[in-house]
């Protein structure tokens, strides 16, 4: 019954792919017939997964659904995975989550049961990319008890290929307190580049900058400017050194804020040879630091780059929750009297920066106040 069922879906697919006509439609009846799309498209994806658990063999798997190895792999693995997570597997069959959806919450299940219906939850809310992020934390915290450290420093690799076009593609793998310093420094010698482009009237894609930071930092032509980010942040209980950086206890932190949990080892060794910064908070905030200027004190920097307590979780958009070139934005604008504070400001990226600032243009918030006129700061 089930086979002719499924043989009937696809004969209808087939008839509403050769009907299908979207340069008619509007803009409304496109969106709709796409969630249906959409739909169809993960309750398929639930039977091809569990349908790969059962031939486990992924070569196979590839073959059938025209995906790669890799690919193919992870669906067999996800299907395994299913099978000790019954909330997921009910919304994934159900069609309200995609396979990689349900992949990044039944590995999260896996590592720390019950921690589904909170994923289910974000997946429902939330873009794919701050799911999978919050799922690989929960994963990574569960996992640094069950030797994490060691596994990250056995899977440090390298490795590069040329395109079509010629261009050199490097890929590399590194652990975490290696790999933030030299992100951090090359986002910031991009940001000068970028500057200094749009300063000249030539500014290019950002992407473009950060490949040319990245190859100046490669070939050692970066500039040597002090850079107001710090280029690495750790994150470490008090407890875990007085134990003398041992292990982490239950409730503990030994991290790099927005990245995940790194070696008490790797923290003492950062510890022994850095300039330390304490930073003491109530269980609720760190508002406790402003200044009635454009420039932002180093603290308020290091509180900003520490995240919200207490989860301390890094640098993020509050707005689409992208971790990706993010920047300082004055929630009430510095024209319009905001301080820069740790309540008055928060980390957009790029684009969300660039709404916002629209926005508070649009409502007169950035036009300077005229001659003789005084704009009182915002209470707080």
């Amino acid at each position: 019954m089930g086979f002719r069922n499924i043989k009937e879906a696809v004969t209808w697919l087939e008839k509403a792919n050769a009907d299908l006509e979207p340069e008619l439609l509007s803009a409304q009846a496109a969106s709709e017939q796409l969630a249906l799309y959409a739909r169809a498209e993960k309750l398929t994806a639930y039977g091809t997964t569990v349908l790969a658990r059962r031939l486990d063999d992924a070569s196979e798997v590839a073959r059938m659904t025209g995906v790669s190895v890799g690919r193919a792999k992870a669906a067999v693995d996800t299907g395994k995975a299913l099978t000790e997570a019954d909330e997921v597997r009910d919304a994934f069959k159900g069609g309200d989550i995609s396979l990689d959806q349900a992949t990044e919450i039944a590995r999260a299940e896996q590592a720390r049961p019950g921690s589904s219906s909170e994923l289910l939850a974000v997946a429902d809310e939330e873009p794919f990319h701050v799911l999978r992020d919050k799922a690989r934390k929960t994963v990574l915290e569960a996992e640094q008890h069950k030797d994490l450290f060691s596994r990250q420093h056995d899977a440090r690799t390298a490795h590069s290929h040329r395109d079509e076009l010629g261009m050199i593609h490097l890929h590399l793998a590194l652990e975490p307190h290696v790999g933030v310093p030299i992100i951090n420094r090359a986002e910031t010698e991009a940001a000068r580049l970028n500057a200094e482009a749009r300063k000249d009237g030539s500014a290019e894609p950002f992407e473009r900058c950060l490949a040319d930071a990245y190859a100046a930092l490669l070939s050692g032509a970066a500039a040597t400017g002090r850079a107001r980010r710090p280029e690495l942040v750790v994150l470490v209980s008090h407890g875990v050194a007085a134990r003398g950086w041992k292990d982490i206890a239950q409730g503990e932190l030994c991290r790099i804020p927005g990245i995940g949990p790194i070696s008490p080892n790797v923290a003492k060794e950062i510890a022994s040879d850095a300039f330390l910064t304490g930073v003491f908070y109530d269980g609720k905030d760190l508002r406790h630091m402003r200044r009635w200027t454009r420039n932002t004190p180093v603290e308020v920097l290091l509180a900003l780059e520490l995240g919200d307590p207490p989860e301390f979780d890094g640098v993020k958009c509050v707005a689409c929750g992208n971790r990706f070139r993010a920047e300082k934005d004055h929630l009430e604008p510095h024209a319009a009297g905001g301080l820069a504070s740790t309540d008055n400001l928060r980390w957009r990226c790029y684009l969300c920066h660039q709404k916002k600032t629209g926005q508070d243009r649009k409502a007169g918030k950035l036009t300077p106040p005229a001659p003789g006129e005084e704009r009182s700061p915002p209470r707080t």
